[in-house]
């Protein structure tokens, strides 16, 4: 019976906020197996994260078929512990999503089962908490609203170079606003987009350099409006290297610089 009402209640909470904005693959008519399976997803990944003591976690889900570009998970926010004045909580998500048929973003907030409540392609979840210290910095970043929203850049390109500026997908927003947290209150306080990517740089993040082909740009270039290449260097770009910011690279990167708690935690 707790299950359920938990369930049904991820259910209503989702309703009530589907027409805030939608995602570019989420699907317009939802099917009651798609409901269903998001929202077990939803429920285990609630429990889990009661379990485990942590108050934010990077998370990820699988939207996308990417395995041909050998990359497992699509898209990552970060989840929070909302506390109450009662002494219940709430877990949120806050992440960048495409504005659907557009090269345009926003950045939502939302609870598990509408972070999950999508046709995915594998209903899967990893996630990893965040060191103690990067937990207290960006807990104080998500819970602020303007603050979320220094380092995001609208316009917005799937494949967005990390070492520019002309566009941000979404992976690349969340790991220039983890730079911006962690140097808060610092000597040298991470402000614009340019001291994120370099702040980046010297702790070391490395994209992820997928293989694309000419002709699989040009395809994708004449039929996406979320996807351009013009903002990578051309002697990469001509060589079919595209280097993006993926959540594989993120949660490897998360590692090796010590600012994750431990290895990721997957949940199917």
């Amino acid at each position: 019976m707790q299950r359920c009402l938990a369930v049904s209640l991820l259910v209503f909470a989702c309703a009530g906020q589907v027409h805030a904005g939608r995602a570019c693959n989420e699907p317009q008519d939802l099917k009651p197996e798609t409901v269903e399976k998001s929202m077990t997803l939803a429920w285990r990944t609630l429990q889990a994260l009661d379990a485990s003591g942590a108050k934010v976690v990077v998370m990820a889900r699988a939207g996308q078929d990417l395995s041909k570009y050998g990359v497992r998970y699509s898209h990552l926010g970060f989840v929070y512990r909302q506390d109450a004045p009662d002494g219940g909580h709430a877990w949120r998500v806050l992440h960048k999503l495409n504005l659907c048929g557009t090269a345009e973003s926003a950045i939502y907030r939302q609870g598990l089962g509408e972070f999950f409540l999508d046709d995915l392609w594998q209903y899967e979840a990893a996630w990893v908490a965040l060191s103690p210290q990067a937990q207290s910095a960006m807990l104080r970043v998500l819970l602020d609203a303007q603050q979320s929203l220094v380092l995001h850049q609208p316009r917005y390109n799937m494949v967005a170079y990390p070492w520019a500026e002309k566009y941000q997908q979404s992976n690349q927003w969340a790991i220039e606003t983890l730079a911006f947290a962690m140097t808060a209150g610092t000597a040298e306080p991470v402000t614009n987009r340019t001291q994120a990517q370099s702040w980046l740089h010297r702790a070391a993040y490395q994209p992820t350099t997928l293989t694309i082909t000419p002709l699989v740009r040009l395809g994708a270039r004449m039929t996406k409006a979320n996807v351009a290449f013009d903002d990578h260097p051309d002697e990469k770009r001509y060589s079919d290297r595209i280097e993006t910011v993926t959540v594989d690279s993120v949660f490897a990167w998360l590692k090796r610089a010590n600012l994750s708690a431990g290895d990721p935690v997957v949940l199917r």
